[in-house]
């Protein structure tokens, strides 16, 4: 499953490695991978993955990578974001996370 989340469009783009941080505050060992293909952050040990835009070390938008029966990782995430105060996006636009 793959989750869109984003900042407030009025917000200025934090660093990734603010994201990093708020992740692991969530008690994840997360760790951001820059690679020719895109930006990605990665826990220890497990499958689920974020891929995040960035541009100068900076992000707006990710896309959190759920791999099924990881749940905690999912809901690790999720609440890292809401604590920086981003959003989830799908097709009917905006929501709260």
């Amino acid at each position: 499953m793959e989750t869109q989340v984003s900042l407030h469009h009025n917000e200025p783009p934090i660093t990734i490695r603010e994201v990093v941080t708020a992740l692991e505050k969530q008690h994840l060992d997360a760790t951001h991978e820059n690679a020719i293909w895109g930006d990605w952050i990665n826990f220890s040990g497990k499958q689920t993955v974020i891929s995040i835009e960035s541009q100068n070390g900076l992000t707006t938008k990710a896309t959190i990578e759920q791999v099924e029966g990881e749940d905690e990782v999912y809901a690790a995430c999720i609440d890292a974001f809401r604590k920086l105060g981003w959003q989830g996006q799908d097709a009917d636009g905006p929501y709260k996370l």
